[in-house]
């Protein structure tokens, strides 16, 4: 059974999903404070929150089962992902589920801001009639600037641009081509500041984009510049604007999202031309539904060892990707396990090189695979996708990858290798059929056998005879052998030979067989 305890309120759509399985057990605690939390966290497998449960560096020390939170929504600022990843806990958000909400509200206060609607209501309920005080702009044939191109910019361009305006957008990870197909020009912050008639933000807050916004820059733009935020608080820095309101460089703010909410001593909220609505980016009925659902499912994909979407701290595939990557993944699996069992002491670095067909597929989960998989031979601790970077990073271990076009014949490779002090150790492998796992390359030496159960490995002079007392020492003992494989990179000089071997080999055979003259480096190695 996996129990999962959902601490924020969710839809009743999303629990009615967990509630259907029959190895899911949910308990529901709203509004519990910190330390709550922290005392009964750890009988948990997953946490679902929305934006008000904090998962603190103390909760997550406390969460000895926890494998995984699902955060119903898009920010994650209140989950310490550091903490999370360090514990090998998988972080996972609904990106999707209120992308529409979300813009139709951007419009909505892009609206409310060019025609004063909310101001001129006030007036009016207050039984005044004041309407040269309310004259508004048209929105046709403003320039728009948007600031982060993704799920929710894009549908706020979409529709900014059935008003008639022009779209530009900084976004230095946009794709130049889904930016043409929605007729957004991309340009550099700057640009975007000097241009526009009415910003637009929908990034996350990060180190990179807290305050990206502030005196200097509003300083920058058009005077009478109408500034819009349904993000995150705090990617403007909110005393610049008031100051830009009150001068009037800034002729019209509306936030939906601050720094610090509620804010209640927010100089903003003093201002006739600022509007503001209480984090409402993503309350619609219909969000709310989609979050719900899409959360609990991607959960119980997650807690079952199957397909793992938005995650934030393991690359995550989808279906498509996942039936490409399968086969790949086993081979990953068995190339690390044949050098972890070939390695002895402090390892320096671990570089993999993809060749091939493999390229055009995630290699950054087939790393994770290999990192995970190595470690494991080497690590107490819970080894898994989320945490093995870390640990890795942790113990001075170097991670890098490369892609190269092709390798040799092969029309995909996989190649892993290790650095330990001076020496270095490597192995490559192949798919055969596209799915069958093959090792055709160790340390240098060409070979090729099959990736699957015991091998017997060991290097020897390559002379006449060492096969014969290997494979009669193997015979004596009852054991069979299935494959062989022997490679050499001149006639003469030292060999690696591989063997399948159908059954267990008895201690006493494997002594007998690294007794013999020549041979180095003889281990039984289990795929």
């Amino acid at each position: 059974m996996y129990k999962i305890l959902i601490s924020d309120k969710l839809a009743d759509e999303g629990v009615a999903i967990f509630k259907a399985e029959k190895d899911i057990e949910v308990d529901i605690k709203l509004g519990m404070k910190p330390e709550e939390l922290q005392s009964v966290i750890g009988e948990y497998d997953a946490l679902v929150i929305r934006s008000d449960t904090k998962v603190t560096p103390e909760i997550i020390a406390n969460a000895k089962k926890l494998k995984v939170i699902g955060r119903a929504g898009v920010g994650l600022d209140n989950i310490d992902i550091p903490a999370a990843t360090r514990a090998g806990i998988i972080v996972m958000n609904t990106p999707d589920g209120n992308t529409i909400s979300a813009a139709e509200h951007t419009m909505a206060l892009m609206l409310s801001l060019a025609r004063n609607i909310p101001q001129a209501n006030a007036s009016l309920i207050a039984k005044k009639w004041e309407r040269s005080k309310f004259t508004g702009i048209e929105l046709f044939g403003k320039t728009l600037g948007i600031i982060g191109l993704g799920r929710i910019g894009y549908e706020v361009g979409a529709r900014a641009k059935s008003f008639g305006m022009k779209l530009i957008s900084y976004d230095p990870y946009a794709r130049p081509e889904r930016a043409h197909e929605l007729g957004v020009e991309l340009c550099d912050l700057k640009t975007l500041l000097e241009r526009s008639d009415i910003i637009t933000v929908h990034v996350p807050i990060t180190k990179d984009t807290s305050h990206l916004i502030g005196a200097e820059e509003l300083k920058t733009c058009k005077k009478g510049v109408r500034l819009l935020n349904v993000a995150r608080g705090g990617i403007y820095e909110e005393l610049a604007v008031a100051e830009a309101l009150q001068s009037g460089q800034v002729a019209g703010a509306a936030f939906d999202v601050f720094t610090k909410e509620p804010p209640t001593d927010n100089p903003l909220l003093a201002l006739p031309n600022f509007i503001a609505t209480p984090h409402l980016g993503a309350s619609t009925e219909e969000a709310q539904v989609n979050v719900a659902i899409v959360v609990a499912k991607q959960i119980i994909d997650a807690l079952r060892g199957k397909t793992i979407f938005n995650a934030v701290n393991v690359p995550a595939v989808d279906a498509e990707q996942w039936e490409h990557l399968r086969p790949y993944y086993e081979l990953c699996e068995k190339l690390a396990a044949f050098l972890s069992q070939g390695t002895h002491g402090k390892i320096d670095a671990i570089h993999i090189t993809y060749s091939g067909d493999v390229t055009k597929q995630k290699t950054q989960a087939l790393t994770l695979v290999i990192l995970r998989n190595f470690l494991s031979q080497f690590i107490q601790e819970h080894v898994n996708d989320v945490n093995a970077p870390v640990l890795a990073k942790e113990r001075g271990i170097q991670v890098t990858e490369s892609t190269t076009e092709h390798f040799g014949s092969y029309t995909n490779s996989i190649h892993v290798e290790i650095a330990s002090g001076s020496d270095t150790h490597s192995v490559r492998g192949t798919l055969l059929g596209e799915t069958t796992p093959r090792i055709v390359e160790i340390d240098k030496y060409r070979v090729d056998i099959s990736a699957e159960g015991s091998l017997l490995v060991f290097f020897n002079p390559d002379i006449p005879g060492i096969l014969g007392k290997v494979s009669t020492i193997l015979g004596n003992a009852g054991v069979n052998i299935a494959g062989l494989a022997n490679g050499r990179i001149e006639p003469g000089a030292d060999a690696v030979t591989l063997i399948n071997l159908d059954n267990e080999v008895p201690e006493s055979a494997l002594k007998e067989i690294a007794a013999i003259q020549g041979l180095k480096g003889v281990r039984l190695v289990k795929l």
